[in-house]
C-alpha cells in the first residue's frame, strides 16, 4: 500500500538524492532558522551547476547560510571579500617568477576551489567583475596563452547589500545573466527572530561551523547532478518555458527582457527541483517556483514603471498569470 503514490519513481531513482536533500536540510536547521525557501535554492543551484547572486541588508545569514551549505560537502572551499582596490590577479592568481629556475610559474588565486563565496560583489570595479566572466561561464580561466579548467564541482555564490550606494558599482547586465539565480532575504518574522535568539543562547558561544557535519562526497554530488539531466521534460513543458521567457521580450512594463539563457536556467533549474522533491518529471509548479529568481536579475523595468514603484517579480506574476498552464 505505502508505494502505490510512488509508482512514478520508477523511472529514475531519486530516493538517495532526496534523503540526502532532507539531510542537508535537517544540518543547516541546526543553525539556520526560516530561509525554506533560500536553502532549497540554493541545492537547487547546486544540483543544476548554476551560481547563486544572494541579496538583503546585513545581519539576515547570507554569508553564514552560504558557508554552511558549503560545510556540508566534503568539497573545497574559498572565500573572497570584493573591495574598490581588489585587482583581477588578487580573483584569478598571477604569473610569479621561480628564482630557482628563472622561469615564471602560474600561482593560482582563491577562485581556483570548488564552492566560491565572494562577498559584497558590487564593491569591486569593472575590470574586477570583468575577471569573474569566462570563469562563470566556462569554467576555465585564460591567462598568459594558458587556459586553466577548473575542477568540478565550481560554484559561484555572491553576496551583494542592496541598500549600500557608497562604494559600490553596479554588476554588468552580462555578468547578472550568469547567475542562475539571485535570491532576496528578507528579514526573519517575529516567531523565527525568537527561535534565532534562543538557539544563540543554546549553542553557548559554539561557532556554527563546528556544529555542521558533512554529508555528502563530491562522487555522490556528481552523482546526483547526473540524475539531473534524465528528468523528463514534455514538449508542452518546454513550450510553456519558451512562452514565458517570449512575454518578457515584447512586455510594455519592461525594457530588457529574458534571454534564451533564462529558458535554459528555468529548464535545468525546475529538473533539479523536482528531483529533490522525489519526482523524475517536470510539473508546471516547479517552473512557477523557480522563474522568479531566474528572472529577477535579467529583466529591466522601464524606467515610468520603475518610478511608479512597480516590481520586478509583480511583472513576473502579471507574465505567469497571462500564459495558460499545460495540463
Amino acid at each position: 500500500m505505502e508505494n502505490n503514490d510512488l509508482n512514478f519513481e520508477n523511472r529514475i531513482d531519486l530516493e538517495k538524492l532526496k534523503n540526502a536533500v532532507i539531510q542537508i536540510k535537517a544540518e543547516l536547521s541546526k543553525i539556520i532558522v526560516g530561509q525554506e525557501k533560500f536553502i532549497d535554492l540554493l541545492i537547487v543551484a547546486l544540483l543544476a551547476d548554476g551560481h547563486v547572486l544572494i541579496e538583503g541588508v546585513p545581519g539576515v545569514a547570507k554569508t553564514i547560510t552560504a558557508k554552511l551549505l558549503a560545510k556540508t560537502i566534503d568539497t573545497g572551499f574559498s572565500r573572497l571579500q570584493f573591495t574598490p582596490d581588489l585587482m583581477p590577479s588578487d580573483v584569478l592568481g598571477t604569473s610569479v617568477l621561480n628564482m630557482k629556475n628563472s622561469e615564471f610559474e602560474f600561482k593560482r588565486g582563491p577562485i581556483f576551489s570548488n564552492l566560491v563565496l565572494i562577498d559584497e560583489i558590487n564593491r569591486a570595479p569593472a575590470k574586477t567583475q570583468a575577471a569573474l566572466f569566462e570563469v562563470m561561464e566556462e569554467r576555465q580561466i585564460s591567462i598568459d596563452g594558458n587556459t586553466y579548467k577548473m575542477k568540478p564541482p565550481f560554484m559561484v555564490l555572491a553576496t551583494q547589500n542592496p541598500i549600500e550606494q557608497e562604494g559600490t558599482y553596479a554588476l554588468p547586465e552580462a555578468q547578472l545573466d550568469r547567475f542562475l539565480f539571485k535570491i532576496d532575504v528578507g528579514y526573519p518574522n517575529l516567531d523565527e527572530e525568537i527561535l534565532i535568539i534562543k538557539s544563540h543562547q543554546d549553542r553557548k558561544g559554539a561557532l556554527p561551523q563546528t556544529l555542521i557535519s558533512s554529508l555528502l562526497s563530491e562522487a555522490d554530488l556528481l552523482e546526483y547532478k547526473n540524475k539531473i539531466f534524465d528528468i523528463l521534460v514534455e514538449e508542452k513543458i518546454m513550450k510553456y518555458i519558451a512562452e514565458l521567457i517570449t512575454k518578457t521580450r515584447n512586455h510594455p512594463h519592461l525594457y530588457l527582457g529574458g534571454s534564451p539563457r533564462a529558458s535554459i536556467a528555468v529548464l535545468n533549474a525546475s529538473k533539479a527541483y523536482a528531483a529533490i522533491n522525489g519526482r523524475d518529471f517536470v510539473i508546471p509548479e516547479d517552473i512557477k517556483k523557480v522563474i522568479y529568481p531566474i528572472l529577477r536579475h535579467r529583466i529591466i523595468l522601464t524606467p515610468e514603471r520603475e518610478m511608479e514603484g512597480m516590481t520586478t517579480d509583480k511583472v513576473i506574476e502579471m507574465i505567469i498569470q497571462s500564459v495558460e498552464v499545460p495540463r
